[in-house]
């Protein structure tokens, strides 16, 4: 049997780990983790800064 003839419950743990193209599955969460923060965390610390300085140039009534 023809590794790409088995079912998906045959493949072996380091089929598992590889893309068909070859990209190592486990070594890119481990860089994306590593990498700092995403564009929605990045997003979000904007928001928040952008209201928090709108608070302090608010005059007082």
């Amino acid at each position: 049997m023809r590794i790409y003839d088995r079912p998906p419950f045959m493949m072996s743990a380091d089929q598992d780990r590889f893309t068909s193209a070859g990209t190592d599955i486990e070594e890119v969460k481990k860089l994306n983790a590593e990498s700092g923060l995403t564009y929605n965390e990045v997003e979000e610390l904007l928001a928040r800064q952008y209201q928090k300085e709108k608070l302090e140039q608010k005059p007082d009534l």
